[in-house]
């Protein structure tokens, strides 16, 4: 895990409400027509998306990942940054 966290995101997409599998579904498709090197911030209250699927999908492509899970908010703050 890096330290994105403490960057500034280019991106936010809101996948909040949504279950299994649409926060990953649009988190594919959000990076795939954002350029290499930018910073992807993804809210996600789905547990199964916020600590499974999004951060096995980012280390398989090869993308910086790093998360923080917002306890008063219920939500996951999920940084990715596309290789």
């Amino acid at each position: 895990m890096s330290d994105l966290r403490n960057e500034q995101p280019n991106e936010t997409l809101d996948v909040l409400g949504r279950v299994c599998p649409y926060p990953l579904v649009l988190t594919k498709k959000k990076l795939e027509k954002l350029p290499s090197g930018t910073l992807l911030k993804v809210l996600c209250d789905a547990p199964a998306s916020a600590e499974d699927s999004i951060p096995k999908y980012a280390n398989k492509e090869g993308h910086s990942f790093d998360s923080v899970k917002v306890e008063d908010k219920g939500h996951w703050e999920l940084y990715i940054k596309k290789k």
